[in-house]
């Protein structure tokens, strides 16, 4: 099924917000074979958001808006709907109760402009939003077969309605043929022109139901092998089949099997040994700690993690000599290598990460140009580090050096005999 997305707004325009609904949304529906033609940003006028639905019907059945719901005088996305389908503005009791149910949870005043939310086109079928206070509204056209859902602009209340309700609304609307299948292979170390390099010959050799995708994060490469065929239980098993293939023929450079973070994989691999690990971020200032964190259950392996931005606390809480200090400079092998065996000493986690490193924009040397980066893990087995050159500017270095630690952590971990 094809999906067009249009989404509302003058601030994506301008740059003050930056569209995150419509990678969400795609991402949720490919695994079921439905894919996103297009993506229109538009601002918040009748006549852009109504030329931008006529050209997405005319490439889809299904259209999703983001974004124009909201209670203000700009928000006029609504009013543009009902103008679109027809009908009138009535008055839904049970979405002002919703309100009423999101305001008193916040502790805010509830006030006119929000209650009249509750105002909604006589030709929608509304979706009560149980994370926010825009309804979401469904519209159909029967004659043609074909559906606009308006969904809020708020990134969190889109991902949360749009699993839980909107999506499998659409699912029993729209019945696909066939079945669908995936499978994800995480690879590292390897750039992804010299992978496709290797896999071109096995690539070529594919049968026409299945599909190799190449999906780039900071660190490391998801390869997802996606499958469309009429039987589902051959497509299963051909998917499994060639699956294992590719892992093979990735050899050194595989990682895991399945689609998780580093952070995941890392806390998967640590709780299958009984272990647990601990942080010591100069660079990367505190952002492997928060990425193991943010994975519900990590209090299981997570001991704590100490950011250690200047020299005194290097030498102070963690042990770092001063003469390594003096000698080599904070981004180097052995103070980086310290940080590590001085994290393991003070939180008694059996595994540490430890980053050193220049982030930018500034701070660089001919010696140690911007994007130096240089990475320890420690374990029972002793220490390895090294020192990478990453790419880019300040956010992307950080991304960069926290993932490659993660999954350094994850080679460890997998060296260590329990």
């Amino acid at each position: 099924m094809d999906v067009s997305i249009v989404v509302i707004g003058d601030e994506l325009l301008i740059g003050q917000v930056t569209d995150t609904n419509s990678g969400f949304i795609a991402r949720q529906m490919a695994p079921y074979g439905w894919q996103v033609r297009d993506v229109q940003v538009v601002a918040d006028d009748s006549e852009a958001i109504t030329t931008a639905i006529d050209r997405a019907f005319s490439r889809s059945r299904v259209v999703i808006t983001t974004g124009g719901l909201g209670p203000t005088k700009d928000d006029i996305t609504k009013e543009v709907l009902r103008g679109y389908f027809g009908g009138e503005m009535q008055f839904v009791g049970e979405v002002l109760e919703n309100i009423k149910v999101i305001f008193s949870k916040r502790g805010l005043q509830l006030n006119d402009l929000t209650e009249a939310q509750a105002m909604v086109p006589s030709s929608a079928r509304v979706i009560q939003n149980r994370v926010g206070t825009a309804p979401i509204m469904w519209f159909e056209d029967v004659v043609r077969e074909r559906v606009l859902v308006a969904m809020p602009g708020v990134p969190f209340e889109t991902s949360e309605m749009f699993v839980s309700e909107v999506f499998p609304q659409l699912l029993a609307k729209f019945p696909g043929s066939g079945a669908v299948a995936h499978h994800t292979v995480m690879v590292e170390g390897i750039s992804e022109s010299a992978l496709a390099t290797i896999l071109e010959p096995w690539e070529t050799a594919l049968p026409d139901y299945l599909h190799l995708a190449y999906l780039p994060k900071p660190g490391l490469i998801r390869l997802r092998l996606d499958g469309h065929h009429a039987d589902g239980d051959f497509l299963n098993g051909e998917v499994e089949h060639y699956a294992k293939e590719l892992i093979g023929l990735c050899g050194e450079h595989f990682l895991y099997d399945g689609d998780r973070t580093p952070a995941e994989i890392l806390l998967e691999r640590l709780g299958e040994k009984g272990l647990s690990v601990a942080t010591a971020e100069s660079c990367t200032g505190g952002n492997i700690a928060h990425l193991i964190t943010m994975v519900p259950g990590s209090s299981v392996s997570m001991l704590g993690g100490v950011v250690s931005y200047s020299n005194d606390v290097k030498h102070r809480v963690l042990g770092v000599k001063n003469e390594t200090l003096a000698e080599y400079g904070a981004v180097s092998i052995p103070v980086v290598e310290q940080m590590a065996e001085g994290a393991r000493r003070v939180t008694g986690a059996d595994v540490s990460i430890a980053t050193s490193g220049i982030a930018g924009p500034g701070g660089g040397s001919d010696e140690k140009p911007v994007g130096t980066v240089c990475i320890a893990v420690a374990t029972p087995n002793g220490v390895k580090s090294h020192t990478y050159r990453f790419p880019g500017n300040r956010e992307r270095v950080i991304d960069r050096a926290s993932a490659t630690g993660l999954i350094m952590a994850v080679r460890a971990v997998c060296d260590i005999k329990i």
